[in-house]
């Protein structure tokens, strides 16, 4: 890994990436890439979805968690893996510490969707909750870990768990090559990031957009400032994109995206039944921000082959937002 001066911290590289890739294989799914002839028509674009919704445990996350769990000594894993998380990093972390026989243990938002909360304790975790804020996760996640003495795996601000995240992006170019754009959505930055890492190798004339929500636009306002902005607890119906960029993830972002763009809650909720509807698939509302942002913004888009990067699928079919 590379140490660079502006940061203080170790960044993935390419080699990591491949490394990786290499380190999970057995571990995750090669996800398919879908299209939709009527999305395309909608968006004036070829869009092509990296559909993480099909992964293990339902998420991208599974593949930073892989990459961080088994690449842990045998003295390190055997004390167990710690985190924090609204959801699927935890229940990711559940699912590859299940696969190598140690203990997980998971600090989530009493919020959190039940089916997020089902899916760790099934993988074999133990969940303490924490208040819906940034601020309460944390503080209960530091008595924890003092308590288990467990490996801490952030959910994105760690350098394992973004060379796995940028295994995504592999695939998608090794499938589709000659991509103007990916658009990914931000919350912590782990996948962008990555991706970021991905695309400064394969394909370093191509566009990253960000998608987030307005309600929890601190990446676009981090963006716009040229620092960190941080929001304790953001309402938002996208739950895994309301925690802040950290140290590692800002440097990918303000060096390696192209912009950050927004979509209303109304708008988040229209593109995730339109995906429901027009491919049969279910997405959760964070994994619609992309498309949600690419529909608002059409002449950013229109003519290109687009990238776009379904990151899960783990929604409680009892509150689909369209229900309510």
């Amino acid at each position: 890994m590379d140490t660079p001066t502006d940061t203080g911290f170790d960044l993935p590289s390419w080699d990591d990436v491949k490394a990786a890739h290499e380190r999970i294989g057995q571990h995750i799914r090669r996800t398919p890439v879908l299209t939709s002839k009527y999305l395309n028509g909608i968006a004036g674009a070829e869009l092509f979805f990296k559909c993480e919704n099909f992964q293990k445990a339902g998420a991208f996350k599974v593949r930073g968690a892989c990459n961080a769990v088994f690449g842990l000594s045998d003295a390190v894993a055997a004390k167990g893996v710690a985190t924090h998380s609204s959801g699927n990093h935890a229940l990711s972390l559940s699912y590859a510490a299940g696969r190598r026989g140690i203990t997980c243990h998971v600090v989530m938002p009493h919020t959190a969707p039940q089916a997020k909360k089902d899916a760790v304790i099934g993988y074999g975790g133990t969940i303490t909750e924490c208040e819906p804020s940034t601020a309460s996760r944390e503080h209960v996640f530091a008595r924890v870990q003092a308590e288990t003495g467990a490996e801490f795996v952030h959910p994105y601000n760690d350098a394992r768990v973004i060379a796995g995240q940028g295994t995504c992006a592999k695939e998608l170019l090794e499938e589709l090559p000659d991509l103007d754009v990916i658009v990914a959505p931000i919350g912590g930055g782990g996948m962008i990031s990555g991706t970021c890492v991905t695309c400064g190798t394969l394909a370093p004339e191509l566009q990253i957009y960000a998608a987030e929500p307005e309600t929890a636009d601190d990446a676009y306002q981090s963006f716009r400032k040229g620092e960190i902005v941080a929001y304790d607890a953001p309402v938002t119906i996208a739950d895994g994109l309301k925690v802040p960029l950290k140290e590692l993830t800002w440097h990918f972002v303000r060096t390696g995206v192209t912009e950050v763009l927004l979509a209303s809650e109304r708008e988040i909720v229209d593109a995730m039944r339109l995906i429901w509807a027009r491919m049969k698939i279910v997405i959760e509302p964070s994994c619609a921000v992309p498309l949600a942002t690419i529909l608002k913004n059409r002449e950013l888009f229109e003519g290109k082959r687009v990238g776009v990067i379904i990151t899960g699928g783990n929604v409680d079919l009892d509150q689909l937002p369209w229900l309510k």
